[in-house]
């Protein structure tokens, strides 16, 4: 036996062991960090948001008319409370797109609160069936168009044409200047041989027009008037109104006026009430709450919103024709002259 040792065998050189195997098992990827978990983590966040902006976008719907007017924001979200529903597409579309069925769910809100608020004003005029009388003429009915001539325009004299060229029965205009009562008058004296006008609105009438008197509705001018019709069916208020300009933090002299007109409202001795005009309101505006809790406003004919402002692009109805008493058979829109508000036609079955 050799005393000598041999010498000793190479060994295999040391592998360093991956980390994961170190810690009991192979490689991994942990959650959210590879393709696939981070693709989750996205669509997961776009869920919440989709969440989120649904949750506010039903809140504005809701209380549009709670929100302050602080930076003419309040009566910007009023005029086009409606057009917020441009926005729930969208967010069903996002909602879609992050695979999470919960938040379609999610997106159904608005979709409800928008279709419980606005709904019932887009769909179209149910007028019950016209009498045999008033379908074979103007017997029983009541029409009246109304426009806000725009004095700048120098069309005044144009869309009065346009208007009685449509058969109303009343003709109503809105922001005449000093000259164009006279005008208008000489223009319609054949057809409507009943006028009164002050300050900056007129009416006409095929029907006499008695107990005119003006308006200042707390103004300290007169843009607004008081006068009665009397029909064949008996007498009929009209007020016909130029409500001050709104604008973005000025909107109390607006306010003011449409705020005494609903105080006035009732004491009208008269069953039956048209108040027309141009109320510098949107139909979605708080300032209008007064009126239409005491007078109606007619749906459209063909349905949905009857915008009258700007007229090349309207985005918001400022010219209205409220009634008690009557029942609408018809409610329209039209462009006359070169004004920057459409007309409103709208005929009552009294």
């Amino acid at each position: 036996m050799s005393l000598i040792s041999s010498p000793p065998r190479d060994r295999p050189a040391a592998r360093t062991a991956p980390v994961g195997a170190r810690l009991g098992g192979a490689a991994r990827t942990g959650p959210g960090k590879g393709p696939h978990g981070r693709r989750a983590h996205r669509r997961s966040v776009l869920a919440a948001c989709v969440v989120v902006f649904s949750v506010l976008l039903s809140a504005v719907l809701l209380f549009h008319r709670a929100i302050p007017d602080v930076a003419g924001v309040g009566l910007l979200v009023d005029s086009v409370a409606p057009w917020f529903g441009l926005f729930i597409p969208v967010l069903a579309a996002f909602a879609l797109i992050s695979r999470y069925r919960r938040t379609l769910v999610g997106v159904l809100v608005p979709v409800v609160i928008w279709a419980l608020l606005f709904g019932p004003g887009i769909l179209p005029l149910q007028a019950d069936a016209p009498t045999p009388a008033a379908a074979a003429g103007a017997t029983g009915q009541l029409s009246v168009a109304s426009q806000n001539i725009e004095a700048s325009s120098g069309t005044g004299d144009i869309s009065a044409r346009a208007l009685a060229a449509t058969g109303a029965d009343v003709i109503a205009l809105e922001e005449m200047t000093s000259d164009d009562f006279d005008a208008i008058s000489a223009t319609l004296a054949a057809k409507y041989p009943y006028s009164y006008g002050v300050g900056t609105v007129g009416l006409w009438s095929t029907y006499p027009v008695v107990n005119a008197q003006p308006l200042t509705l707390g103004l300290g001018w007169n843009r607004a008037l008081a006068a009665d019709l009397e029909t064949p069916q008996g007498l009929v208020s009209i007020y016909v109104i130029h409500a001050a300009s709104a604008r973005p933090g000025d909107v109390s002299a607006r306010d003011s006026m449409l705020t005494a007109l609903a105080d006035t409202l009732p004491n009208d001795e008269n069953e039956r009430i048209i108040a027309v005009g141009d109320f510098n309101a949107a139909s979605t505006d708080r300032s209008l709450s007064g009126i239409d809790s005491q007078l109606s406003e007619p749906n459209q004919t063909g349905g949905m919103f009857g915008n009258t402002w700007p007229s090349n692009l309207p985005v918001t109805r400022l010219d209205h024709l409220f009634q008690r008493g009557m029942t609408a058979t018809s409610n329209t829109t039209f462009s006359a002259g070169a004004s920057d508000h459409r007309a409103i036609l709208t005929t009552l079955a009294l």
